[in-house]
């Protein structure tokens, strides 16, 4: 079953921790975000592996955006 990280806010991607493929656990970073000179990192809150991570550095995201994906 694929479920989705998606953005909660509007922001720029200053770091990409994860890869698709990769196993991840409860509160490991996935992407760290900056929004309003702020850094906020997106962590998994499930166990998984993801399929894949849609975001690179540099990436402005909106809300609602689709992150990562677990497989």
């Amino acid at each position: 079953m694929a479920e989705d990280v998606v953005a909660e806010i509007v922001a720029t991607v200053l770091e990409v921790s994860a890869a698709g493929g990769q196993r991840v656990e409860v509160g490991d970073t996935l992407v760290l975000l900056e929004s309003m000179k702020m850094e906020i990192p997106v962590l998994a809150e499930d166990p998984g592996t993801l399929a894949e991570v849609k975001v690179k550095v540099g990436d402005v995201i909106q809300a609602g955006d689709v992150i990562a994906v677990y497989q």
